[in-house]
């Protein structure tokens, strides 16, 4: 298990691009199993997670070149029907959290798929019943394997999946992708209500589209998609990681430090700005740039009645529950009190433990819910062991202890490079001392 050595207490200064999305390329990339022709993405991040889905899509014949740094192609023209049936299929699909997105191009092109119970991030229960729900709307049928612990999908022979209205029971930005890949080869035509509409579920209904799909209210949460024969080669580029951009955002404030973030596509951020806003942070947008500068005190917002500012995650266009482990972190060297409320996993709460050992005050009223009162700088974060539960709470931790006295140890950092590619050289470029061990 590796580890971060970091010598907290430096300012930081200079520029930072962030890397492409990870949410989002998960997603484009298992839609190139939906065409036998070459798909090209780039701005592909080099992180853990895709790298491992990528190597899974090897495993089941999928040709993928790697042009340059980000740059890929996948033509799956030759895929291995016997390998995509078999244990050591499965079982590398459960330990990958992004092969569930796997699953809808399956179906739809080859008519059987196998479901496990995926792995990732330990933050609390999450449902895999709109993926399963939408596939069965589609018309597939569902088993259950005892053998290899996994949900079984399939056509029966002779048929072909078929559009259906369905109103989503979560806004679930995985299950509306996966049921959106498996629309686009079904008969007729499926209206999915209630979807995801986050940008890189738009941007995935754009390749889809490039690839010949016919999708209707992009954007919206209302999609009809009108199923196609086939689909054909195209190209496609990630958009900037926005959790990154946020990540580093809250680590500009954490040191009390100017940085500049370049290229972030500004207009895809959503509400990310204002709420950092929202904890006295200033932004400022420069063309497709944010420069974040360096202030003596940030002072959080109280509502307009006075009372504590709350700051919840929400479905899109609301605050992305990613980036609120980040915030806290942030909260905690602020001037004021505020209250986070992580709505969707229950667990992801639970690092705050280190935080208050690193000197945070910091009331954590339930797994959903922690208070947080700033100590406005005047009272430096102590150094500490640590080890990273999830992407999202390793981030946090990350900047928390650069931010600290002392030097830090954070362990298990291979949740952190699931998500963020090469942290630690990109941070030490703006002046951070973080060794990995």
């Amino acid at each position: 298990m590796s580890s971060f050595v970091i010598e907290g207490g430096y300012k930081l200064s200079g520029t930072i691009r962030p890397q492409g999305a990870k949410n989002e390329a998960l997603e484009v990339i298992s839609a190139t199993l939906l065409t036998e022709e070459e798909v090209t993405i780039s701005n592909v991040p080099e992180i853990l997670d895709v790298r491992n889905l990528i190597i899974l899509l090897e495993g089941m014949g999928v040709k993928v070149n790697r042009i340059e740094k980000g740059k890929y192609t996948f033509k799956a023209d030759d895929i291995d029907t016997e390998y995509i049936s078999s244990d050591d299929f499965v079982r590398k699909c459960a330990a990958l959290r992004g092969s569930v997105m796997v699953v809808g191009p399956l179906l739809a092109r080859f008519g059987r798929a196998y479901f496990p119970k995926p792995g990732g991030d330990k933050i609390g229960r999450r449902r895999v019943d709109t993926h399963i729900t939408g596939m069965i709307n589609l018309g597939a049928s569902l088993d259950y394997d005892e053998h290899k612990k996994a949900f079984f999908l399939h056509v029966p022979d002779g048929r072909n999946l078929s559009g259906k209205y369905m109103l989503l029971d979560e806004a679930s930005v995985t299950g509306t992708a996966n049921i959106l890949m498996a629309a686009t080869l079904a008969e007729g035509t499926t209206t999915i209500y209630n979807a995801a509409c986050e940008p890189y579920i738009q941007q995935l209904c754009r390749m889809l589209t490039a690839m010949g799909a016919r999708i209707e209210g992009i954007g919206s949460n209302l999609l009809t998609v009108h199923g196609v024969d086939k689909l054909y080669g195209a190209g496609h580029t990630i958009l900037p990681d926005m959790i990154e951009v946020g990540s580093f955002i809250g680590m500009a404030a954490l040191n009390r430090s100017s940085i500049t973030i370049k290229d972030v596509s500004y207009d895809n951020l959503g509400i990310i700005p204002e709420s950092f806003r929202r904890l006295g942070i200033k932004l400022e947008q420069r063309g497709d740039d944010i420069y974040v500068p360096e202030q003596g005190s940030y002072v959080i917002d109280s509502f307009l009645d006075g009372s504590i500012m709350t700051i919840s995650d929400a479905p899109w266009p609301g605050l992305t529950p990613d980036l609120l482990s980040v915030m806290l972190v942030v909260a905690t060297q602020c001037k004021g009190s505020v209250l986070i409320h992580q709505k969707m996993f229950e667990s992801r709460l639970f690092f705050v433990d280190r935080l208050i050992d690193m000197g945070a005050q910091i009331i954590l009223c339930d797994p959903h819910r922690a208070v947080v009162i700033g100590h406005d700088h005047n009272f430096q974060l102590k150094a500490g062991n640590m080890l990273s539960p999830d992407i999202r709470a390793g981030i946090a931790l990350l900047l928390a202890a650069m931010s600290a006295k002392g030097t830090s140890v954070i362990s298990n950092i291979e949740q952190i490079d699931r998500g963020y590619e090469d942290i630690d050289l990109r941070l030490n470029a703006l002046g951070a001392h973080i060794t990995r061990q």
